[in-house]
């Protein structure tokens, strides 16, 4: 997994963007990861939805139980 992890943000993210400082790479991959990788990426590990859909899913579950 880490390593697709890995693959995905390359060719997604870093391949893409130029960065001049560290910082400015450092801020803009934590923002891919935070808000589009963890957020709205379709994952194959949980049948192609979103983590946020199954987090909410499995709070629902949790909850009725």
């Amino acid at each position: 997994m880490a390593e697709s992890f890995f693959g995905a943000l390359k060719n997604e993210r870093v391949s893409r963007v130029s960065y001049t400082t560290r910082e400015e790479a450092q801020r803009d991959i934590i923002r891919y990861i935070e808000f589009w990788y963890n957020r709205k990426r379709l994952h194959s590990a949980v049948g192609y939805r979103p983590p946020g859909e199954v987090h909410a899913e499995f709070e629902e579950l949790r909850l009725a139980a």
